[in-house]
């Protein structure tokens, strides 16, 4: 592992190698989260605050038996599924571009409407938008199942973030050229739904719903597996504490039940702004480890350049004060869990490994 290589066996090591499982764990509460909510658009159900997380849950407990159902069940549902949630959204796109008439002044939104959202508020915002392209961490806590991991692993990186890339650009696009800023706002986490309206009418929100929903089942499949293949080699490397409870079987699947625990807890706890938000926050501290850890100790081992390290260490930094800052004057609450959970990270690795080394 990249951070063991960096900075040995050391509380660092241990600290950012947890916060990275945590910002996965994290971001699989959200896609459930994400997931109970488009559910519902298909339902009359008043008590969404009850129900978004029922189907959380359940969408987790789903992954997980799929999880234990080995290997080529998860290879054949994701590569199956993602083809599926591709090509519809990519339909989405451009159904949405057509019905808009689109064209290239559709891309600045209006003056009065830039005016409302201050500088702070956009770079901030950059700490949300990470999160959608950190799935690439999924291939790199599933290498062992790759073949030839040591060639194909960066390819698949790299065609991962271009198809990635694409794919926003152009939804970016349909969302904007069919909804102001201010309509966005209000649509919230339905956006999507609402953009396709006038493509679609009123099929598009069950279009929607149902690229929501295979995205996020086979989102969620794949980071479950992921997560819990990093957590299992952490274990092994003794960075974390670790109980059979009672269990038989792998070291895997004992993760397995782990993870999918503490992401029901997120699930059930907070919501999707708030998961969102805490995410992201232990994302930017955990890369900014990366960068540092390589350019100081593996620049020359993996020819990286210092000037691209350095300057993506400085462009996190920025984007994290940026987002904490537009936290602290709205939900506070969401930097006080985050400062929290990374001193308790910092401190129960500090602990575990001097019990260790006992």
């Amino acid at each position: 592992m990249i951070f063991m290589k960096a900075y040995g066996k050391t509380t660092l090591t241990a600290a950012a190698s947890l916060l990275m499982a945590f910002s996965m764990i994290i971001n699989e509460s959200l896609v459930a989260r994400t997931f109970g909510s488009y559910t519902l658009q298909l339902f009359d159900v008043s008590n969404h605050g009850l129900w978004v997380p029922v189907l959380g849950v359940a969408l987790l407990i789903l992954a997980y038996i799929i999880n234990i159902s080995g290997n080529k069940i998860i290879g054949r549902t994701s590569q199956i599924m993602a083809f599926a949630k591709i090509v519809g959204i990519i339909v989405f796109a451009i159904g949405g571009l057509w019905a808009a008439n689109f064209t290239l002044t559709d891309l600045l939104p209006t003056t009065s409407e830039a005016n409302n959202y201050t500088a702070t508020g956009f770079v901030g915002a950059i700490a949300l938008a990470i999160l959608a392209y950190k799935g690439f961490t999924t291939i790199t806590n599933s290498g062992g199942e790759i073949t030839h991991p040591h060639k194909n692993v960066g390819r698949s990186i790299i065609i991962s973030l271009l198809i990635c890339t694409v794919i926003y650009f152009l939804v970016a696009l349909a969302v904007n050229a069919n909804l102001s800023i201010n309509e966005i706002v209000k649509a919230k986490d339905f956006s999507l739904a609402e953009a396709a309206r006038p493509a679609f009418g009123n099929y598009g929100l069950y279009f929607t719903v149902a690229i929501a929903i295979i995205a996020t089942i086979s989102g969620i499949i794949a980071s479950i597996f992921a997560v819990s293949r990093m957590t299992a080699m952490l274990t092994e490397m003794e960075l974390i504490p670790h109980s059979h409870f009672g269990m038989t079987g792998s070291i895997q699947k004992h993760m397995l039940v782990y993870v999918v625990v503490i992401a029901i807890a997120i699930t059930i706890f907070f919501d999707l702004s708030r998961i969102a938000s805490i995410g992201a926050i232990f994302y930017l501290v955990m890369d900014m480890i990366v960068h540092w850890g390589v350019f100081k100790h593996l620049k020359k081992e993996v020819k990286a350049n210092g000037l691209i390290l350095i300057s993506a260490l400085i462009l996190d930094l920025i984007v994290l004060i940026a987002f904490v800052w537009v936290k602290v004057n709205s939900d506070i609450f969401v930097v006080i869990v985050s400062i929290i959970g990374i001193v308790l990270v910092f401190a129960s690795e500090k602990w575990f490994l001097h019990w260790v080394k006992k």
